[in-house]
């Protein structure tokens, strides 16, 4: 099993958001979508990712305003990612010694779809 298996069952869905778009609209977005983490997306490539916990640890604890804030303020920059070909073993070491949830899986800097800690954990 791999990544791209992982996504042709779960589906291929990449929830994102702009760099440009306020703390507040990406807690919006994930709160619709139901997710905890979305990608930053510029121009199709990936350039970030943004999570509850970012939203939680740069905006929140230091009081600054998820209205005003932006995304691009407080995102990961150079998120770890996967190729499609990536085995479930490694989706799950980047995991750990990243200490992500989230993983996008991405080809040619295209992301193809995200593999959560939760997708992993359904399919033991």
């Amino acid at each position: 099993m791999n990544a791209r298996s992982i996504l042709q069952d779960k589906g291929f869905c990449v929830r994102s958001t702009s760099p440009d778009a306020t703390v507040l609209e990406a807690l919006q977005s994930m709160d619709e979508y139901k997710v905890g983490a979305l990608m930053v997306v510029e121009n199709d490539l990936l350039i970030g990712v943004i999570s509850e916990r970012h939203c939680a640890r740069k905006v929140m604890l230091k009081e600054l305003s998820s209205k005003s804030t932006l995304v691009s303020e407080v995102m990961a920059r150079e998120p770890v990612q996967v190729g499609p070909e990536a085995s479930l073993e490694e989706c799950m070491a980047v995991m750990g010694k990243h200490r992500v949830r989230h993983v996008p899986v991405t080809e040619e800097g295209k992301v193809l779809g995200v593999i959560s800690s939760n997708d992993l954990l359904n399919l033991a």
